[in-house]
């Protein structure tokens, strides 16, 4: 007896953020394709696509899925191949009918015939996180040339894509910063495959240089990221989602260096350690709401980074003991204690140090991936 797909839950997410503002930031005649990797079986597929921080309309002239060797085109409200997706404003395509084994590879494609405000988008990166885009409407062409194509990083508007698939399967979002921008989300998934754990997808929701209670309304930073009050609620509900890994929190404490230094980075933008603590325990709250799980990482070494120093060391191990003592969240993922110096707590151990004493080293990321406990993967 086959098993009934009756659930829709999440395989592949990104959150949406704020792009830098350069000025080819409109494109044109280019199809954007991104390749999904499928953790579990499923009998239909849907896309969401997400303009939260545009500031114009845009339209997706054509959409296409390939898997087995096949193009499916995708439509939205109820049978249109093209859509256009109002500023502030995002979409989920129509169901699209097709078998889907776990382990494979959807590729996703989009074609942006007409000039595009390029603004909603988020860098990630990691083994499993590498899109392309391509000059031309090449949403039905498998094999596009290197001479035509070019590798990105860069996540423009698809934020999320859902399979239906049996109820046991579900998904964890790991909601952050460009810790978690970076690799460690997909070690944690390429450890579920490794491992065994049939069940669990892993979704990544995160901004680099974003801050739990501030954001940038610059020009030169706003790329930055939107503040905890403008993500939290867009980003964490997820179809299918029952655990979020909260693992943010140090851009708070490292950004503010004063407008000596600085025009856009003035001292006051430094919370305290209790307003620290009350930002996160909105995110619990919320999080509480939404009938998740609630996970929280402790923020990692930062000694030596460049606007290191004792007063936000203090403010880093105070809010790290919080996370570590509090009751009201479901457990404690102590990164910290994980990746640090025994001889110098303060700081990375070398090979966990991607350099910059403050990202972790590949070996960093996947100590992290190594430290989610496996009962949250099951």
């Amino acid at each position: 007896m086959m098993n009934e797909h009756t659930r829709w839950v999440s395989v592949w997410g990104q959150a949406v953020s704020v792009a830098e503002n350069r000025p080819e930031r409109y494109a044109r005649d280019i199809t954007v394709r991104y390749p999904i990797h499928v953790p579990f079986s499923g009998s239909a597929i849907r896309l969401t696509f997400d303009n939260y921080c545009g500031t114009e309309p845009i339209t997706l002239t054509k959409t296409t899925v390939f898997y087995g060797g096949k193009f499916y085109p995708v439509s939205f409200r109820g049978g249109d191949a093209s859509v256009t997706i109002p500023a502030g404003e995002r979409i989920t395509s129509d169901p699209l009918d097709v078998e889907i084994t776990a382990g494979e590879i959807v590729q996703v494609s989009f074609y942006l015939g007409e000039f595009t405000l390029m603004r909603s988008v988020v860098y990630a990166c990691g083994a499993l996180s590498e899109g392309l885009y391509a000059n031309g409407d090449q949403t039905e062409n498998a094999a596009i040339s290197i001479d035509n194509s070019r590798k990105t990083h860069l996540f423009y508007f698809l934020c999320n894509v859902a399979v239906l698939t049996e109820p046991e399967n579900r998904a964890i979002v790991c909601y952050g910063d460009s810790i978690t921008a970076q690799d460690w989300p997909d070690e944690l998934a390429m450890r579920c495959f490794r491992e065994g754990y049939e069940h669990t997808a892993v979704i990544r929701r995160a901004t680099s240089g974003s801050r739990i209670l501030r954001e940038y309304h610059c020009l030169t930073y706003e790329s930055y990221g939107l503040s905890g009050d403008h993500r939290f609620h867009h980003e964490v509900p997820t179809t299918g989602g029952e655990v979020v890994i909260i693992q943010q929190g140090i851009n708070d404490i490292i950004h503010p260096v004063g407008t000596d230094k600085n025009v856009f980075r003035p001292m006051s933008d430094l919370p305290t350690v209790d307003q620290l603590i009350e930002g996160l325990k909105g995110y619990i709250a919320k999080a509480r709401g939404y009938g998740y799980q609630v996970y929280v990482g402790t923020l990692l070494p930062m000694g030596g980074w460049r606007t290191d120093a004792p007063f936000r060391q203090e403010m880093r191990h105070a809010y790290n003991e919080f996370i570590r003592t509090t009751d009201l969240i479901d457990g404690c993922i102590d990164f910290d204690a994980a990746l640090r110096d025994p001889e110098n707590p303060d700081h990375f151990r070398p090979e966990h140090d991607s350099g910059d004493h403050l990202h972790p080293s590949k070996k960093g990321y996947e100590r992290m991936a190594m430290e989610i406990p496996a009962k949250l993967l099951r």
